[in-house]
């Protein structure tokens, strides 16, 4: 940070160097920084603001020559060392009737607007692990499973998809707001890491982004489509709407679309993702006969309980349904407690099932 402080120095702008250091400004976020962004940073003065932005831009034409960066960007400019190849869903969030709100309002009227939309839309997806890729006038590019992976990125897109839908609206601004949400799934080969904070871009090539993006184009106000593949992962998580085989730009063959109306009422996540008859469960003979010498001595009334625990994905579930379906007509109760995944660190957002 002391290039910082003492690029503001030579400009004379000392004073503000603390602020810069204490929001983390650096020379790869200058570029991106607004008159907006500089209030906040504590900039009161116009002429100030105004002297910086100046002064940003002469700095950022000085950047293009591959001799000029910083030395703190060096190891960001390599996106050629650590591109990969991994599957990504990717949101794309757009502002509805942004043109006709430009038409009629005024230039700094409409920039608080989008702004709002903005603000609103990374606060959403961040609470569910998306990462704001780009941000292009009132569009959103985001990710899910990229930088970090999670076994149920598609579910949380569409769940932070519904709750944007939701809550664009909620802002108080000069024009009330809508937006459109598509989500596609699919691998991707995902590049380095450009700026940093909310300036932050990772490069993504793909079919993948292109279909979310005519996704987001065919949905109606304020709804989340979503591709195939998306479909697929999520099972029966949500109620859809099947919107058909759809021609798409970019695609030689139909797509098939689905909006996403609400989450479903399924009770378990098992039971979403297995809606038909299972087949046979092989190899865990001898788990079930273990809960069920432990159901037998508790009928002859010395209780326990056992705790059934492993990493995601190694069937803990399909053996309760097993022992569940062992006992048949056998008198016993049931109890569910499902806790939601995305507050995995709170024991405030149980949710009960008897069964």
């Amino acid at each position: 940070m002391q290039q910082i402080a003492d690029w503001l120095q030579k400009l004379g702008l000392g004073q503000y160097a603390q602020r810069f250091a204490e929001n983390d400004i650096s020379f790869v976020i200058l570029p991106h920084l607004t008159d907006q962004d500089l209030k906040e940073l504590g900039v009161t003065s116009l002429g100030h603001r105004r002297q910086l932005l100046l002064a940003i831009a002469e700095l950022s034409g000085v950047q293009k020559g591959p001799t000029q960066l910083p030395s703190e960007t060096e190891a960001q400019i390599s996106p050629r060392d650590t591109a990969e190849r991994r599957q990504v869903t990717v949101m794309f969030s757009d502002l509805v009737g942004s043109t006709a709100l430009s038409a009629r309002m005024d230039p700094e009227d409409l920039r608080e607007v989008i702004s709002a939309y903005q603000k609103c839309v990374a606060e959403t997806v961040q609470r569910f692990g998306g990462f704001v890729a780009k941000y292009m006038g009132d569009g959103v590019l985001i990710y899910f499973g990229y930088p970090q992976a999670h076994e149920d990125d598609a579910e949380r897109a569409v769940r932070s998809g519904l709750e944007l839908v939701a809550a664009v609206g909620a802002p108080k601004t000069h024009a009330p707001l809508q937006t459109r949400v598509g989500i596609a799934t699919g691998q991707v080969v995902v590049g380095d890491l450009i700026g940093s904070g909310e300036a932050q871009e990772r490069g993504i090539v793909g079919e993948t982004p292109n279909l979310a993006a005519r996704l987001q184009s065919l949905a109606f106000p304020n709804s989340v489509v979503i591709g195939p593949t998306t479909r697929r992962i999520l099972g029966d998580l949500f109620e859809y709407q099947d919107l058909g085989r759809i021609e798409v730009k970019g695609f030689d063959a139909p797509v098939q679309a689905y909006q996403v109306l609400r989450p479903s009422s399924v009770e378990s996540r098992f039971e979403a993702f297995h809606p038909n008859t299972l087949t046979a469960l092989i190899g865990r003979d001898e788990e079930i006969e273990i809960l069920m010498r432990r159901w037998e001595r508790a009928k002859e009334g010395d209780g326990s309980i056992v705790l059934v625990c492993g990493e995601p994905g190694i069937g803990k579930s399909r053996i309760t349904q097993a022992v569940q379906d062992r006992l048949g007509t056998e008198e016993h109760t049931r109890l569910r407690y499902f806790c939601s995944p995305h507050h995995q660190d709170s024991a405030l957002y149980p949710r009960y099932h008897p069964a």
